[in-house]
């Protein structure tokens, strides 16, 4: 092959790109729009590659399986949470008319964060927990407090009261630098095996998963590297030694397997350096919220309902008291089926944000969650055929999308 037709051939060769900003959740969904339970995958190509390695890591030598876990094992722990609940139905027939408690245990798996004692889980695996302990590689367990919680990222922090050269911090990486075929292992401690490593492929990019508050989580990270139940809150790495996910959920091929079929999924890091830095210092995260359920348009539909603009989001409707609602962006008010699609028609149809052309939903999530609650944001719209600019003041996310 000729140096000409090996250049075309190059040229040929894209790579997809995603869509920027650290994901968080919840800047759109409410009452009968953008349910957390839909996955949709925005990337699922690969850059091709002329070796073994994945193309990502061409730059550098990648780590073997066993390197890695030699490296990162240290500062994986099991996070053992403990809570006391009361038995469902009625208490009338147990003694003196109380129900009775009962100790619930619940395992999951953490790594080190930093030297200052704070370490990651999923909020799903300390959800509820009176006490919490932390168990390190050398068998010490610790007794672990929780510094703050996030319910729309999945994502706790803990603090062990531990000395700095007992603590093995692990390497954060760049999850917007992660490609489909990138080599992934995760450690951590499925079914209370502890430090077990298992390894894979990143599988997709883009997917979307349902936060334990049943907001959504986005571009989220799907691997084939065997997670089960007990390796929640446990780090995804890839190649170079870096974290670039935390494990949360499972696929699971039917409603009676409960273990791994080969789909997992991992917040990617990039989400949990923001939630966790905002974690350390207030113990909370407040999202941005603008209240509006939205469909997306493209050229077919909007020739087909006659709208002004070939690409947008049709606001259907508008939760009451929010900050779309006080800026007067109006929702639908006719629903129509086509080929079995239900579209809620009459409402307006948000263009930009920002500046920025918004023509997915998760594109508008993230500009508002790169925002704070209480900031302002310029919405384009179009109102029948004329376009008007709004400004609406960003509230605070609701505890659920039926709040």
């Amino acid at each position: 092959m000729d140096s000409s037709s090996i250049l075309r051939r190059a040229a040929g060769i894209v790579a997809a790109a995603v869509l920027g900003g650290a994901a968080t959740v919840g800047g759109l969904a409410l009452v009968g729009g953008l349910h957390g339970h839909t996955t949709t995958v925005r990337e699922i190509v690969a850059a091709p590659s002329s070796g073994p390695s994945p193309s990502s890591f061409l730059t550098g030598r990648p780590l073997s399986i066993n390197q890695i876990y030699r490296r990162s094992a240290p500062g994986v722990v099991q996070v053992t949470a403990t809570s006391v609940v009361a038995p469902t139905g009625s208490f009338f027939g147990t003694p003196f008319g109380t129900p009775d408690q009962q100790v619930q245990r619940a395992e999951g798996s953490g790594f080190v964060w930093d030297k200052s004692g704070h370490i990651v889980t999923n909020y799903h695996v300390v959800e509820g927990a009176r006490s919490v302990e932390v168990s390190f590689s050398n068998k010490d367990t610790l007794k672990a407090k929780i510094v703050g919680t996030d319910p729309s990222t999945d994502i706790a922090v803990l603090k062990v009261d531990a000395h700095s050269r007992a603590l093995t911090p692990l390497t954060l990486g760049n999850s917007d630098a992660v490609r489909v075929g990138d080599s992934v292992v995760a450690i951590g401690n499925p079914f209370g095996l502890d430090r077990s490593v298992t390894a894979g492929i990143v599988s997709a990019l883009q997917r979307e998963i349902q936060a334990p508050n049943s907001y959504a989580i986005d571009h989220v990270i799907q691997t084939d590297a065997a997670i089960n139940h007990g390796n929640s809150g446990g780090p995804l790495i890839d190649a170079r030694g870096e974290v670039i996910g935390v494990n949360s959920q499972i696929q699971t091929g039917s409603t009676a397997a409960q273990g791994n079929v080969g789909v997992g999924f991992a917040i990617p890091i990039n989400t949990v350096k923001s939630t966790v830095a905002q974690l350390i210092e207030n113990g909370k995260v407040e999202h941005a919220f603008i209240g509006i359920s939205a469909k997306p348009v493209d050229a077919n539909v909007a020739s087909l309902f006659h709208f002004p603009v070939k690409q947008g989001l049709l606001v259907e409707s508008v939760q009451p008291g929010s900050g779309a609602a006080k800026a007067g962006l109006r929702g639908g008010s006719t629903q129509v089926v086509v080929a079995g699609d239900t579209w809620k028609l009459g409402g307006d149809i948000l263009v930009q944000a920002d500046g920025v052309r918004v023509a997915s939903l998760d594109r508008l999530r993230d500009l508002v969650a790169a925002k704070k609650p209480n900031e302002s944001m310029k919405l384009v719209i179009y109102r029948g055929n004329k376009e008007m600019t709004i400004d609406v003041k960003l509230g605070r996310q609701p505890a659920s999308p039926q709040s």
